[in-house]
C-alpha cells in the first residue's frame, strides 16, 4: 500500500474571511452550513426557511445571525462544502501516484458531489453573482483548501517530474481552477442536461494533458 497524501493543515482552526476561527465557533458555523444546504437540496432554496435551517442545524437564532445576515448569504457557503469534499479524500491520495491522476481524481469525485447533491439552480445562482460582486469572489479565495490542496500536488508533481517544470505551480493551478469553473458553467448553461462527472472524465485528460512533462 502506497503512503497516504501529506496535507499540511491545521486542524484546529479554519480561516474565514480573513479571519481564524476557533474549533468550536468552526463546528457551530458548519453545522448550519451543512444543514441549509441539505434543506437547499431536500426542499429547494425559496422553500426553506431561516427557522428550518435553525431546527435542523440543532443551533439557535443568535448562531445563525452571528455567522449569517440572511438566508442568501448561505450561497457563498457552497466553496466551504466542496473544501469539506476535498479533506474527506486526502486519506484515499496516494503520494507515489502521478500528479494529474491525482487531479483527475479529485475533479471525478468533486463532480460526481455535484451531480448527486448540489441543485443545478443553486450552483446558477452561486456562478452568477460570482461575476457581480463587488466583495469577496470566494470560488477565486487563495486561501480554500483547495487552492493550497491543488499547489501541494502540482508542486510534488514538478519534483517528481510528472509535470512540466517550465510553467509554474501557481500557473498550473489556475488553469485547472478555470477548466472545472468553465465546465460548471457550461453545465449550468445546458441546464443540467448531461452528468458533470461524465462530462469531465471525457474531457479533462485531454485539457490537463498540455501540463504532463514530455
Amino acid at each position: 500500500m502506497g503512503e497516504s497524501f501529506r496535507f499540511t493543515r491545521n486542524q484546529n482552526d479554519r480561516s474565514v474571511g480573513g479571519t481564524t476561527m476557533p474549533k468550536k465557533s468552526r463546528n457551530t458555523r458548519g453545522k448550519i452550513v451543512s444543514a441549509a444546504w441539505k434543506l437547499f437540496y431536500d426542499q429547494g432554496y425559496d422553500e426553506t426557511t431561516i427557522e428550518d435551517i435553525i431546527f435542523e442545524s440543532g443551533t439557535s437564532k443568535g448562531s445563525f445571525y452571528h455567522y449569517f445576515n440572511g438566508k442568501d448569504d448561505l450561497l457563498s457557503t457552497l466553496s466551504v462544502i466542496f473544501d469539506e469534499k476535498y479533506e474527506s479524500l486526502i486519506d484515499e491520495m496516494k503520494e507515489e501516484k502521478p500528479a494529474l491522476e491525482t487531479l483527475l481524481f479529485l475533479n471525478r469525485e468533486l463532480f460526481a458531489l455535484i451531480d448527486a447533491s448540489v441543485p443545478l439552480e443553486l450552483l446558477s445562482r452561486l456562478l452568477s453573482s460570482q461575476l457581480v460582486t463587488h466583495g469577496e469572489r470566494h470560488l477565486l479565495d487563495r486561501n480554500r483548501t483547495y487552492f493550497k490542496l491543488l499547489h501541494q500536488i502540482v508542486r510534488r508533481g514538478q519534483e517528481q517530474g510528472d509535470l512540466r517544470s517550465d510553467v509554474s505551480a501557481n500557473e498550473i493551478v489556475t488553469g485547472y481552477a478555470m477548466l472545472e469553473r468553465g465546465m460548471m458553467y457550461e453545465w449550468c448553461l445546458n441546464n443540467g442536461a448531461y452528468s458533470l462527472a461524465q462530462m469531465a472524465e471525457n474531457q479533462m485528460p485531454k485539457l490537463l494533458e498540455g501540463y504532463r512533462k514530455k
